[in-house]
C-alpha cells in the first residue's frame, strides 16, 4: 500500500494538480491557403456555398449575384429569396465588402436597411470572414426588416413642352382670325385651389406604423385566401370578401365576389377604399362610398375588423344607402329601360292584334283580375325573367275558410332557417388552409336537462330535422333542432340550435364537410374531433388541405322553447299500497320463480306483476319488456337491476345450491346429493346396537 500521509497540499492520489499558462491555450487553426490569400480563400467559400454568378469590373472588383434564402422556418415575412450583389474591392480585407439588394417586390426603403445593417456586421465583426458575414446577415434578416422604413426619394424626369405650347396657342390665334364668330360660353367659376392637408412628424411617424401593423395582419390573415394578391407598391390588395347574408342583399348584388382594398401611404390619416370587381360601377358606388364613412367613423379600429364589420353588416348598409336598387341608377338609364319596355308591349299587342284577324279560331282570354292581387308594381315586374316558386299555381286570391291548421307535433315553427334565435355554435379562432367552407352535416351534442341538470346524449342531428327524446333520469322529454350556416374566413359562425326541456352542454366530435379552396368543390365527409389537426386531400384537384377547430362556444341569443307536451291521455301509475323499507309478500317471490325477489312493472300496460308469466296469465295481451322493478326486500321501485337492488344492496336473485354441505349452507337431501359425497349414503343416526357398544 502507499502512503498518503507525505503527500504535499493540492496534490491528489500523488499526482499534483499544476495550472497551466496562458500563453500555452491552443487557438483555432487557420488554413495555410486563407493565411497567404484571405481574398481568395473567402471567395471560394461563398461560391461553394451559393454558386453565385461572378463578373469582375475594371478596377478589379469582384461582383458576386446570389439568392440567400432565410434559414429561419418561423421566418414572418413572405420573402421567398433575398437577392444579394457582393461587391469585393481588389483590396479587400483593407476596404470592407458592399452589398446591394435587388429584390424588386420589397420597397426601398427596407432594402436600404438591409444594406445598412450589412455594413454595421462588417464595422462591428473585422475578423469574420465573407460566409460567416451572410450567416450573420441570414439570423438578423427578420430584425433588419422589422425596423420602421428608411426615407428614400424618387427622382422623376419632366420633358419641356412650353415649345409645343406656343405653337398650339399661335395655331389656336389663326384659326379663331377665320372662324366665324360664335355667341360667347357663359363663364365657368373658378375652381377653388387644392390646398393639401398637412400633417406633424408625430401624425405620420405613428400613421406609418399603424399602417405596417394592420397590413401586416392583412396579409397574414388573408394570404391564404384564394384571389388574394397585392400589388409591387403595397397600395392595392385584392381580397375576397363576401356578403354574410347574401339572401338579404339586393339582386344586383347578392354576387359580390372580390374587391381592390387600397390602403393610402398615410393611412389612418387619409382613409382607406374600396371597388368592387364583379359588379357595375353604377350599382356598387354608395356601398363604396359607405366603407369609407365607416373608416373614418371607426379609423381607431384595425383595418381587418374594419372589413369583417363591413361584411356582417352589408345587407344593412346597402339597404340604407339604395345600392342596388333601380333609383339608383341614372335617370337616363332608367327612361331607355322604360322606353323599351313600352315598345316591346305595344309590339306584342300588335302581334296578338294580327294573330286574331289572321286566325280566327284563337280567342285571346283576358287574365283574371283576381290574379293581380298584390301585384302592383306595374308592367316591368310582369316581363322579369325571374319567379317565385310559390307562384306556380291555378292562380286565384287566397281564400280563408276558417280551417285550423292541422298540428304535426312539430315544438318549433318551420321556416325559421335563417333567423338568429336559440343557441348560436361558434369556432372561434378556427384556422381553415385552403378551405373554403365548413359546413356540419351530422351534429353530435351533449344537452344538460332543464329539470334535473343531467348530461344526456343528442346525437346524429340533421339540417332542420326536429329530433324529439326523454332524459336518463327524470324521463323529462326533450326536443332539439340544427340550423346549420357555413363557416368560413370572416364568419366563425357553425349555425344554431332549437332545444326544448334543456340547454346545450357541448359539442362532441361530429362529421363536417369542407370545401376546397382552390377547385370550389364539396369534399367527402369527415369526422371531426374537438382541438384535432384534420389533413386530407381534395378528391377533385388532389390538392392538400388542413383545418382546425380549436374550441367551441356557445352564444344564448333566445331561451329555449317549452318542453315537448306529454300524450292527452295519461297512463296511471298502480299504486301498490306498501311503504318503503318493508318486504313484498312472499318477498317478491311467485309459483314460477322462487328465486326470484322482486317484482316487475311492465311497460306494455304499466301494471306490476312478479313475472311474466303472471302478467300473461291475468292480462289479456303479450308482456313486453320490463324498464323497472320493486325489489322484495325494501319495496322501493326503481330502474331494472340484473343482480341486486340499489337502495339496500340485498341480492334480488337466489342462487340454488350445489348439492354440497358447503359448510352447513349446502342441501342436505340425499335425493339432490352427489355421489361423490360421502354422507349420501351413511346413516346420520346409526342403529340401536352401536349405541349399546358405544355405552
Amino acid at each position: 500500500m502507499i502512503s498518503i500521509k507525505d503527500l504535499p497540499e493540492g496534490a491528489i492520489d500523488g499526482r499534483q494538480a499544476v495550472a497551466i499558462p496562458a500563453g500555452d491555450v491552443m487557438s483555432r487553426p487557420v488554413p495555410e491557403s486563407q493565411t497567404q490569400d484571405p481574398r481568395k480563400y473567402q471567395l471560394e467559400q461563398i461560391k461553394r456555398r451559393y454558386s453565385p454568378i461572378q463578373n469582375t469590373l475594371q478596377d478589379d472588383t469582384t461582383n458576386l449575384f446570389f439568392n440567400l434564402r432565410p434559414s429561419d422556418p418561423d421566418f414572418p415575412f413572405e420573402l421567398d429569396h433575398l437577392e444579394c450583389e457582393l461587391q469585393i474591392p481588389a483590396s479587400y480585407p483593407e476596404k470592407p465588402p458592399i452589398l446591394r439588394i435587388k429584390n424588386k417586390d420589397i420597397p426601398r426603403g427596407f432594402a436600404v436597411n438591409i444594406e445598412k445593417g450589412w455594413d454595421k456586421l462588417v464595422q462591428d465583426n473585422q475578423s469574420f470572414t465573407l460566409l460567416a458575414l451572410t450567416n450573420a446577415l441570414d439570423k438578423n434578416l427578420e430584425t433588419f426588416l422589422s425596423e420602421r422604413k428608411a426615407e428614400t426619394v424618387t427622382m422623376v424626369s419632366f420633358k419641356d413642352t412650353r415649345h409645343i405650347d406656343s405653337l398650339a396657342t399661335a395655331l389656336g390665334e389663326s384659326a379663331i382670325i377665320s372662324a366665324p364668330k360664335t355667341p360667347p360660353k357663359p363663364a365657368v367659376a373658378p375652381r377653388k385651389p387644392y390646398v393639401p392637408e398637412i400633417f406633424t412628424e408625430e401624425q405620420i411617424a405613428e400613421a406609418k406604423a399603424k399602417r405596417a401593423q394592420d397590413t401586416s395582419r392583412l396579409q397574414a390573415r388573408m394570404r391564404d385566401v384564394p384571389f388574394y394578391k397585392k400589388s409591387a407598391d403595397g397600395l392595392v390588395y385584392t381580397l375576397r370578401l363576401r356578403p354574410t347574408h347574401p339572401e338579404e342583399m339586393p339582386h344586383r348584388l347578392k354576387y359580390l365576389q372580390t374587391l381592390q382594398l387600397i390602403v393610402p401611404l398615410l393611412y389612418p390619416l387619409h382613409p382607406p377604399k374600396i371597388l368592387f370587381n364583379n359588379v357595375a360601377g353604377v350599382d356598387v358606388e354608395p356601398l363604396e362610398e359607405a366603407f369609407t364613412k365607416l373608416a373614418i367613423e371607426k379609423k381607431h379600429l384595425p383595418l381587418m375588423t374594419i372589413l369583417n364589420h363591413f361584411a356582417c353588416s352589408m345587407h344593412r348598409i346597402a339597404k340604407e344607402c339604395g345600392a342596388g336598387e333601380e333609383e339608383t341608377r341614372p335617370a337616363s338609364t332608367r327612361e331607355k329601360q322604360a322606353d323599351d319596355g313600352k315598345g316591346k308591349e305595344t309590339g306584342r299587342q300588335e302581334k296578338a292584334s294580327a294573330g286574331v284577324d289572321e286566325k280566327s279560331h284563337i280567342h285571346v282570354i283576358p287574365r283574371p283580375p283576381e290574379w293581380d292581387i298584390g301585384n302592383t308594381a306595374g308592367s316591368e315586374d310582369s316581363d322579369s325573367e325571374y319567379w317565385d316558386s310559390e307562384d306556380d299555381s291555378d292562380g286565384g286570391a287566397a281564400v280563408d275558410t276558417g280551417a285550423k291548421p292541422e298540428s304535426n307535433g312539430a315544438v318549433f315553427p318551420h321556416g325559421e332557417e335563417h333567423v338568429e334565435k336559440g343557441t348560436a355554435i361558434s369556432f372561434p379562432n378556427v384556422e381553415l388552409y385552403h378551405v373554403d367552407l365548413l359546413e356540419i352535416t351530422d351534429l353530435n351534442l351533449q344537452v344538460k336537462c332543464s329539470r334535473c341538470r343531467t348530461v344526456n346524449r343528442a346525437d346524429h342531428l340533421k339540417s332542420n330535422v326536429e329530433q324529439k327524446g326523454s332524459c336518463t333520469k327524470c324521463n323529462a322529454p326533450l326536443a332539439y333542432r340544427f340550423r346549420p350556416e357555413f363557416v368560413h374566413r370572416n364568419s366563425a359562425r357553425a349555425g344554431f340550435v332549437d332545444v326544448a326541456g334543456c340547454t346545450v352542454h357541448d359539442m362532441t366530435a361530429s362529421t363536417i364537410t369542407p370545401t376546397c379552396g382552390l377547385c370550389s368543390q364539396p369534399s367527402h365527409e369527415l369526422f371531426t374531433p374537438q382541438g384535432e389537426l384534420m389533413r386530407n386531400v381534395c378528391r377533385h384537384c388532389h390538392a392538400r388541405f388542413h383545418f382546425l377547430i380549436p374550441s367551441v362556444k356557445f352564444l344564448v341569443i333566445t331561451p329555449g322553447a317549452e318542453p315537448p307536451a306529454l300524450s292527452q291521455h295519461k297512463r296511471r301509475v298502480e299504486r301498490l299500497g306498501y311503504h318503503h323499507g318493508e318486504p313484498l309478500p312472499g318477498r317478491g317471490t311467485c309459483p314460477h320463480y322462487r328465486r326470484s325477489y322482486r317484482w316487475f312493472r311492465f311497460s306494455c300496460c304499466g301494471k306490476v306483476h312478479a313475472c311474466d308469466r303472471c302478467h300473461d296469465e291475468e292480462e289479456d295481451h303479450v308482456y313486453e319488456r320490463a324498464e323497472r322493478m320493486v325489489c322484495g326486500w325494501c319495496s322501493r321501485e326503481q330502474r331494472y337491476a340484473v343482480d341486486t337492488c340499489v337502495y339496500c344492496g340485498r341480492a334480488v336473485v337466489g342462487k340454488r345450491g350445489t348439492g354440497f354441505w358447503e359448510g352447513g349452507k349446502g342441501t342436505r337431501d340425499k335425493g339432490v346429493m352427489s355421489r361423490k359425497d360421502k354422507r349420501k349414503f351413511r346413516r346420520v343416526g346409526g342403529s340401536e346396537g352401536a349405541r349399546e357398544r358405544w355405552l
